[in-house]
């Protein structure tokens, strides 16, 4: 797989090269051989498959294709709607392509030709040679635009250099191939640049997509530094496509950072992507109104001081990355105090501070992703001054984001979805003009940052396993959304609809019952959805005429309020250990399930050092539950006769249900193998591993496995039920604690568990741990088979579980 979505990334970079290359050679024509249209086109398809290289490419080996896919495919994302635009005709003044264009690629040339440096300094040369081809023919491109002496060739050379490359790469794939691994171009052996990566590649934890992420900070950047420095004479239609490629390519590089377990930078992308699409949303607006828009001081402030919070507890993690944001907290004041908003020259001069911290900072990224030796950012001096203080002690360790129960691909994005609700609500605050409600910006505040982006946090939150916060966080996205465009997109008007107000009634009657079920969840969610019914009653009454003057407002600050508020608590506890802003106790504790003092252990299955913690545990006593090869059940150490007898009493064994026995492997029975049957001993051989437990009469045996006083609670007076079961995980705990005894994981008379979260809903009070290893393969139990009387030729079934009687 690795080695495939190399091949798609460096031959996709050749493909769009090609594509370039021969529409500059033929550009002097009359007619060029591929129209603006169709390149542009081409091109949005070619930064598809680039997305899809650079997102899949493991995360454990932090590849500089990477970088260089994700980037190369946002701006070929942006240059291809900008040819489109002027292929159809859209560009039309004279100037418009070329003011277009350049910003666009002047930062292509300065991303690429900083992913060049690191890739010769780190060894890379292949990646390297294409990035600096297509870095100077795009320095060429930019040239081209300002004086036609240089002709477009140069520009088709460069993308040529690029095309050999591919084509040497391609060569070195099949000679690969072919040879079976035998000759292997030099750059294109894809086993050993793996071991490389693996070895040398992200350590200590850094997250491979933030290089991207900062380098799309730079393009959006230089479309206000070109206007500021005079390289463009205006800011226009044509220059949205780069703000907003660059604005939806940080939302998907803020759900990579989630996957690379990277909060605060997943957080901060998804605060730059806000304002890449407002920023493009102000220079939308005049297209259909000649006047700039305004831009909300209110919000503006509120969004500073978001930044100015996460930049503090970004510094915890990275100095560096930490005083990078703060540039963004000035860019938010200067918008604010600028009437014009982004195009006054004030935020545009904050923006070339941007570009050139951006680009600094994306440098230090791309080097430490690759290098062995890092660049310092700050870190071990931030630990050492911390482990000083008594009081806040980091979170660290390779479970700091391990969600409750279970094990998540993702990041807790709460903190993100908090953050949105602040910006809606406050986006909200502002007073428009009821007759031109497009010309105050708030649509990118609340359907971008309270929707879109809110939406994402409820994706995360329900691959976490949080079903009540995944949807409370979807629902009020959708709510965002759709009042949103309905209020400020012109949709709305002046009259008032009945249908209107009947939707919100059925959205506040879906907001009760999450009030309802916040109860049980904790104090601050409960005000976080009841103070959200109050912004739901002030769109009810305004859809019906009869909104009080300030209700509006108050309800929307109050919420805002309560929403920083869980903003806050969710930072600094993904941060620090302990409670530094405590969310409540629910303030109704329901019996049973989370009613005890105490709560299991709840370990993933994947790790073999859960395995080792479970075994731990066994070993000193307890009882846990884990998965198999069938459904959960509750196990015990034969060795322990107190654990067994725990077991025993936690279940409430009926009677005429027995506890059973397993093994990892019948040499455990081979000291008594002569106490056995041949027939059955054959069969036991011929029948495991696999779901069938085998009844036998009770013998001598039995005391080999060391069982001791905890034998009366398994089986029965003439015969116990042994197994080995067909599961990796529970073989090998076996074979770490011994034979264990067993019974289902839950109380006798219900129904078998096939989750882990039923596992601890059901005995999450009476066992001391839970393997957690989501689904399981099966939801039928295993098949028990009668072999007492097996040597007289004749076979039972006390229960056909999941292998039929046929297969026995």
């Amino acid at each position: 797989a690795e080695s495939l979505h190399s091949c798609i990334g460096l031959l996709g970079i050749s493909a769009g090269s090609l594509l370039l290359a021969v529409h500059f050679y033929s550009s002097p024509r009359a007619a060029p051989l591929i129209p603006s249209t169709a390149l542009g086109v081409l091109l949005l398809i070619l930064s598809a498959l680039l997305a899809y290289a650079g997102i899949r490419r493991s995360l454990r080996n932090a590849s500089l294709l990477v970088s260089l896919c994700l980037t190369l495919s946002a701006f070929w994302c942006g240059y291809g709607v900008t040819l489109i635009l002027a292929g159809q005709g859209v560009l039309a003044e004279p100037g418009d392509s070329r003011d277009a264009l350049v910003p666009g690629l002047a930062t292509l040339t300065l991303a690429l030709l900083l992913v060049a440096v690191v890739g010769f300094l780190c060894g890379e040369p292949v990646l390297a040679l294409v990035a600096a081809a297509v870095s100077l023919a795009s320095a060429h491109e930019v040239a081209l635009h300002y004086s036609s002496s240089l002709g477009p060739s140069a520009v088709a050379c460069g993308h040529l250099v690029v095309c050999l490359v591919g084509g040497y790469f391609a060569l070195g794939r099949i000679l690969y191939f072919l040879t079976k691994g035998k000759v292997a171009l030099p750059g294109t052996d894809l086993a050993e640049k793996k071991a490389q990566e693996q070895s040398r590649g992200s350590a200590g934890g850094t997250n491979p997509f933030a290089a991207p992420g900062l380098l799309l900070n730079v393009l959006s950047a230089s479309v206000f530094c070109c206007r500021l420095l005079g390289v463009t004479h205006k800011l226009f239609l044509g220059h949205v496509p780069w703000l907003w490629a660059a604005g939806t390519y940080q939302i998907g590089i803020c759900v990579l950072s989630y996957r690379a377990m990277d909060v605060l930078m997943a957080t901060a992308f998804g605060f730059t992507s806000i304002l890449q699409f407002a920023a493009g949303y102000c220079l939308l607006h005049p297209t259909w109104q000649p006047e700039e828009p305004s831009v909300p001081a209110l919000f503006l402030v509120v969004f500073s001081i978001l930044f100015a919070v996460l930049a503090l507890f970004l510094s915890l993690q990275s100095p560096v990355d930490g005083l990078y944001l703060l540039v963004f907290v000035t860019y938010c004041i200067a918008l604010a105090c600028s009437p014009r908003g982004f195009f006054a020259g004030g935020p545009q001069g904050v923006a070339v501070a941007i570009f050139v911290a951006s680009a600094l900072v994306a440098l230090i990224h791309l080097y430490n992703v690759r290098a062995r030796a890092k660049i310092p950012t700050g870190k071990g001096a931030v630990k050492a001054l911390l482990a000083r203080s008594s009081l806040l002690k980091l979170r660290e360790g390779p479970d700091l984001h391990t969600p409750y129960l279970g094990y998540s691909k993702y990041a807790d994005a709460e903190v993100l979805a908090y953050a949105c609700s602040v910006l809606a609500a406050f986006a909200l605050t502002t007073p428009g003009d009821p007759q031109a409600p497009l010309a105050t910006v708030v649509i990118p505040w609340v359907v971008v940052a309270g929707g879109i982006l809110k939406l994402l946090g409820g994706s995360v939150a329900f691959a976490r396993g949080k079903t009540l916060e995944s949807s409370t966080f979807i629902l009020y996205a959708v709510m965002w959304i759709i009042w949103g465009l309905t209020r400020f997109g012109g949709l709305y008007g002046t009259a008032r609809s009945f249908h209107a107000a009947v939707g919100i009634v059925a959205f506040m009657l879906f907001n009760s019952f999450i009030v309802f079920c916040s109860l049980f969840l904790n104090m601050a969610w409960f005000f976080y959805s009841l103070t959200f019914m109050l912004v739901a009653v002030s769109f009810l009454l305004d859809a019906i005429h009869a909104l009080p003057s300030g209700y509006d407002i108050a309800a929307t600050l109050v919420f805002g309020l309560v929403s920083f508020y869980c903003f806050l608590a969710a930072l600094s506890s993904s941060t620090f250990e302990g409670c530094c802003l405590p969310m409540g106790g629910a303030m109704v504790q329901l019996g049973g399930v989370g009613a005890g003092v105490s709560k299991c252990l709840h370990l993933p299955a994947r790790k073999a050092s859960s395995v080792k913690r479970i075994a731990d545990i066994l070993r000193n006593g307890g009882t846990c539950g884990i998965p198999t090869d069938t459904v959960y059940v509750l196990v015990a150490a034969c060795n322990r006769p107190d654990a067994v007898e725990k077991a025993h009493r936690s279940k409430r064994q009926a009677q005429d249900r027995p506890m059973s026995l397993w093994i990892s492997s019948l040499k455990q029975l081979e000291p008594a193998k002569h106490l056995f049957s041949p027939l059955l001993w054959d069969f036991m051989e011929a029948a495991w591993p696999s779901p069938i437990s085998l009844v036998i009469p009770r013998g001598e045996w039995v005391d080999f496995l060391g069982m001791k006083d905890s034998a009366k609670y398994v089986g029965t007076p003439q015969s116990v039920a042994i197994r080995i079961p067909d599961c990796s995980v529970t073989t090998h705990l076996i074979d770490l604690v011994g034979p264990i005894v067993v019974t289902s994981a839950n109380p006798t008379g219900e129904a078998d568990t096939t989750h882990h979260n039923q596992v601890y809903a059901k005995l999450g009070d009476k066992v001391d741990a839970v393997l957690c290893g989501g689904p399981s393969p099966e939801n039928i139990a295993s098949t028990v088979v009668d072999c007492t009387k097996i040597d007289s030729g004749s076979i039972g079934f006390f229960r056909v579980g999941i292998i039929p009687k046929s297969q026995v």
